[in-house]
Parts: C-alpha cells; structure tokens; sequence
C-alpha cells in the first residue's frame, strides 16, 4: 500500500452509526479539470477505523473551502482502482505556524580579534 498527503479543501464530514458499525467520510474538493468538473471537483473518501474518532475531531471547527493537509493510504479496490484511506487530517494553516522558522543569523558588528584600532594622526 502506498501513502499519499494532499492538501484540499474541505467540503464535509459525514458519520454513520449502525448496528454497532461506526463510518466516516470526509469530502473534499479539488480544482476542477474543466471536462467532467466546471465549479469543484468533489472527492469522497472513507476514513479508516483507527482513526475514526481523530479525524471527526480535527474536522469539527474547520470552515468550508478552508485548505487542509489529508494523509492517505491507497489500497487497491475493485478493477484496480485505487481507494483512498483516510489516517490523518490537519487544517494547513496550523500545520504551516507549527513549522520551524529559519532563523537568522546575527550580523556580526564586532571587528575581528587583533586588530587595532587607528591611532589618531597629529598634524
């Protein structure tokens, strides 16, 4: 199985409660390809059951159309297409203020060692 991290727009979550089963789905949005898609390609994913409960949680407070970070696993479905598994969701702006800045290294304004200053010249 491969893993794949995107960064799309969230559209929605859906979950599903029967007969002791528990589902998620996320929906999310892409840029249209102009043939099949005019406004927003809509994609649907099932998320896996592991982290079933995470992924709701992370999608609770996020906006529509807000940027997030979707880490799949893709397993092979029928005819060999492939079917993304969703195992992680993260908006894009917090993953990008987590992020280390670089930092900047101080100009150095000290001269350096064993050198003199010019003495003062009298006329």
């Amino acid at each position: 199985m491969a893993r794949s991290i995107m960064e799309v727009a969230f559209l929605s979550a859906e979950k599903v409660e029967f007969d002791n089963v528990k589902l998620v789905k996320l929906f999310v949005g892409d840029e249209p390809d102009g043939k099949r898609d005019l406004g927003i390609s809509i994609l649907s994913m099932n998320v896996s059951e592991e982290a079933l409960d995470e992924v709701w949680a992370a999608c609770e407070g996020l906006d529509v159309l807000e940027p997030i970070r979707v880490t799949t696993e893709i397993e092979r479905g029928s005819k060999n297409a492939g079917k993304f598994i969703v195992l992680h969701v993260e908006p894009v702006k917090a993953a990008t203020a987590q992020a280390p800045k670089p930092t900047q290294q101080p100009t150095p304004t000290a001269k350096p060692a064993g050198t003199q200053p010019e003495q003062a010249k009298a006329n």
